[in-house]
C-alpha cells in the first residue's frame, strides 16, 4: 500500500472574501449561460458528421456504397461479429434522453434537453475519442425507452443514457443492463459515483481513515446519490454506518412516506432498510453529527449546509458539495468550520469532482474490449485510476483529483476498464494493457489534434470576441 505523508502543520487560511467578491463570484458563475446563448446559435450546434474513408475521386463511390458496399453487407449477415470490422459501430455511441431531468432545470422535454446531449457528445469526442449521436426520445414511458434501446443498439456500440427523471432511471438502467448485448450506462448515476469514489478514496488516504470505518452521509437522495451509495458500499463502504438524507429528512423504515411507496421508489426503500442502524431520526444537522464524509448532491446554494451542521462532525472532516452552479456551501465557510477536504462539482474552486473526468475514458475501455456491459467492478477500477493518477501528481488537501487538462487520466481508465472487463469475462476481445493504453492514446489524441487544425484552418472558425 502506498503511503501518503501529508504535513500536519496549520497552515494559514485565506480570509472569507467580502460581500463584494461574493457577488463577483456569482456573476462569474452566470457568464458561461450568457456565452452560450451568443455562442449557440453562432455555431448552430456543437457536433457534425464528417467522413473517416478516402474519397480520392468519384469512382470511390462504388466502393463506398453500391455496388461494392454489398461484400461486407453478405459478410456481415453471414457473421454478424464482422460489424465491428466493416463498420463504424465499435466506436460509436448514442446519447439518449427523454428530457425529464436535465441539469437543474427539470422536466423540460426532448427538444431543449438536445444542447445538453450534443455537448455531451462533445465531451465524448474530444476527452475519449468517442463518436457519439444525440437522441433526444419523444416519450416519458420508461418501457418504450427501454425498447428504443434494444431497438437501436444494433447500429451503436454502447448506449449513455442521460438527463432520466427517478424513480424510472433506475429500472430502465437495471433492464438495459441485463438485457441489451451492448454497454448501457448512465452517466448521473454511474459517472458521479464513480468520479466521486476516485475522490473520496484519495481524500481517505490523506486523512488516513479505511474506507470500512467511516460514517457517510448522503444529502439529498436522488439518482446520482443512490448511486453514488451503491458504488462506495461495493468498494468497501458499511451500510450500517452511513445515513442518508432527502428533501423530509434521514431516511429509516418507519417512514409513512417511505413505506407507503416503497414499491415505487424501490432503490430508496432499500437504503433505509440497510443503512442508518443507529434507527437516527430528523434531519441533516441530526445526520451529520459524528460524520466523517458529507456527500450533498441535493439543491443549490449557498445555504443549504450550513457551517453550524458540518462543525459537528468528527475531525478531518469530508465534504463535498457538488450542486450546481453554486454548491451547497462555499469553501471558505467549510474550512473555517474546521472541513480538512472540500469539494465541488465547479472548476473555479479546488477539488472539482465532474463526470467528465470519467465517462469518456470509462467508455473508451468498454469499447476498445467490445464489452457486453460496464460492471461496478469496471467503474470502481475506473475511479481507482483515476485516484492514482493524482496520487502520483502529488495529493494535498486541495489536489485530490486530475483535472481535464491532465489528459493522460482517459487512456489510464480505458486500461483499467478494458482489463477488468477481459478479468470479468465480459469482453469480446482480449487485448494487453499496453495495447489498449496505446490504442486509447492514438485515437484520444487524433481528436483532439483534429479540432485543433480545423480551427486553425477555418472549417470551425472561432468564435467572435465577447
Amino acid at each position: 500500500m502506498t503511503t501518503v505523508i501529508v504535513s500536519d502543520v496549520a497552515t494559514a487560511q485565506p480570509a472569507p472574501p467580502t460581500a463584494d467578491d461574493v457577488q463577483a463570484l456569482l456573476a462569474r458563475a452566470q457568464k458561461p449561460s450568457a456565452d452560450a446563448m451568443a455562442l449557440h446559435p453562432f455555431y448552430k450546434g456543437k457536433i457534425q458528421m464528417v467522413p473517416k474513408c478516402a474519397v480520392r475521386d468519384f469512382n470511390d463511390f462504388a466502393i463506398w456504397y453500391t455496388p461494392g458496399v454489398a461484400a461486407p453487407c453478405k459478410a456481415i449477415h453471414a457473421d454478424p461479429e464482422l460489424v465491428y470490422e466493416h463498420t463504424n459501430k465499435g466506436n460509436l455511441i448514442a446519447v439518449v434522453s427523454d428530457g425529464t431531468r436535465v441539469l437543474g432545470l427539470g422536466d423540460i422535454g426532448p427538444k431543449a434537453a438536445l444542447p445538453v446531449m450534443e455537448g455531451k457528445a462533445l465531451l465524448f469526442k474530444y476527452l475519449g475519442g468517442v463518436d457519439t449521436v444525440p437522441i433526444c426520445l419523444g416519450t416519458k414511458d420508461p418501457d418504450e425507452i427501454i425498447q428504443a434501446v434494444l431497438w437501436l443498439q444494433p447500429s451503436f456500440g454502447g448506449i449513455n443514457l442521460e438527463d432520466l427523471s427517478q424513480p424510472k432511471c433506475f429500472r430502465i438502467l437495471d433492464t438495459l443492463r441485463e438485457r441489451a448485448e451492448i454497454p448501457v450506462w448512465h452517466d448521473d448515476q454511474q459517472g458521479t459515483a464513480t468520479v466521486t469514489l476516485a475522490g473520496v478514496i484519495n481524500a481517505l488516504r490523506i486523512v488516513g481513515k479505511p474506507i470500512g470505518q467511516v460514517r457517510i452521509v448522503f444529502q439529498g437522495f436522488g439518482a446520482s446519490n443512490v448511486a453514488c451509495a451503491r458504488l462506495l458500499f461495493a468498494a468497501g463502504a458499511r451500510p450500517e454506518n452511513c445515513i442518508a438524507v432527502d428533501s423530509r429528512g434521514i431516511l429509516h423504515p418507519d417512514r409513512p412516506d417511505l413505506q407507503a411507496r416503497k414499491m415505487e421508489f424501490a432503490e430508496k426503500w432499500r437504503m433505509a432498510n440497510i443503512t442508518n442502524k443507529e434507527g437516527r431520526t430528523g434531519d441533516i444537522a441530526e445526520a451529520l453529527k459524528g460524520a466523517d464524509i458529507c456527500i450533498a448532491l441535493s439543491t443549490p446554494g449557498p445555504g443549504v449546509l450550513r457551517p453550524e451542521w458540518v462543525r459537528q462532525m468528527a475531525d478531518d472532516a469530508i465534504v463535498f458539495a457538488m450542486a450546481n452552479p453554486v454548491p451547497e456551501m462555499w469553501p471558505w465557510e467549510a474550512k473555517a468550520a474546521g472541513v480538512r477536504i472540500f469539494a465541488t462539482g465547479r472548476s473555479d474552486f479546488p477539488n472539482q469532482v465532474n463526470n467528465s473526468l470519467g465517462f469518456p475514458g470509462i467508455f473508451r475501455g468498454a469499447l476498445d474490449v467490445r464489452a457486453r456491459t460496464i460492471s461496478d467492478e469496471m467503474c470502481i477500477a475506473a475511479a481507482q485510476a483515476l485516484a492514482d493518477m493524482a496520487l502520483e501528481q502529488g495529493l494535498d488537501e486541495d489536489h485530490i483529483l486530475p483535472t481535464m487538462d491532465d489528459w493522460e487520466v482517459f487512456p489510464r481508465e480505458a486500461v483499467a476498464v478494458g482489463m477488468k472487463a477481459q478479468e470479468q469475462k465480459l469482453a469480446r476481445l482480449s487485448i494487453s494493457a499496453d495495447d489498449l493504453y496505446r490504442r486509447a492514446s492514438d485515437i484520444i489524441g487524433q481528436a483532439r489534434e483534429l479540432t485543433q487544425w480545423m480551427m486553425r484552418q477555418g472549417f470551425i472558425p472561432l468564435p467572435p470576441a465577447q
